[in-house]
């Protein structure tokens, strides 16, 4: 399985306007090669720089029952999980939504983590990433992950 996205490669700079400042829209992502006992896909943007200055890894985006029809599954920028019957955990901003990169020192480095699941969760909305985490365990088929950077 692999995780792309069009508006930056791995390892390379998160364009602006997907800042919780700026426009503060999810980067599109394409997961591809999704295995065929996939039922459906988990998907998780944390910032692990932001241990020093907030005390923790910092959770921007936490989504589950992400729908899987093809081997193939494209988010657009700006998409709405609850559109596609996906579930949204909190993240550390206190929202059920993507929160864009803010770092508030200098240039962080953002995980993007897809999962590939052989089942849809029953996992109630507003979840954390750790119960996210403790919820997938057993049920991981594969996973893919990308890096980007973005700074202040």
């Amino acid at each position: 399985m692999r995780l792309i996205s069009p508006a930056f490669s791995d390892g390379g700079e998160i364009p602006r306007r997907h800042g919780y400042e700026e426009a503060n829209t999810n980067p599109p992502l394409i997961i591809e090669d999704i295995p065929e006992e996939a039922e459906s896909l988990a998907l998780f943007v944390d910032d692990p720089d932001a241990e020093e200055p907030a005390g923790k890894v910092w959770d921007h985006w936490v989504v589950w029952n992400i729908s899987v029809d093809s081997e193939t599954c494209s988010l657009p920028d700006d998409w709405t999980p609850q559109d596609a019957d996906a579930r949204t955990g909190e993240n550390d901003y206190g929202e059920r939504e993507y929160g864009g990169p803010n770092p508030p020192d200098r240039p962080h480095t953002y995980r993007f983590v897809v999962y590939a699941l052989d089942t849809e969760l029953d996992l109630d909305s507003g979840a954390s990433k750790d119960e996210l985490q403790d919820a997938i365990e057993g049920h991981v088929v594969e996973e893919a992950r990308m890096e980007g950077t973005y700074e202040p």
